[in-house]
């Protein structure tokens, strides 16, 4: 087996686990519920943190001083 081919199988074998998981996390409600509410947390804590070091950052380059 060629490298190439042992990474196109590896690629399919992850692919089919993450669909398998996608399907048992959407098909029971508590699971359901878990993943949404971890998204929200996620997405909240990062987005916000992702703009404030874009602006930082963009303050930052256009040569102002930070007060």
């Amino acid at each position: 087996m060629t490298s190439t081919n042992a990474r196109t199988v590896a690629n399919v074998v992850l692919a089919s686990a993450g669909a398998a998981a996608v399907y048992v996390v959407m098909t029971t409600p508590s699971l359901r519920r878990l993943a949404l509410q971890g998204l929200r947390i996620w997405l909240g804590a990062s987005v916000p943190g992702y703009l404030f070091e874009q602006t930082r950052q963009a303050w930052t380059e256009s040569g102002r001083a930070l007060t």
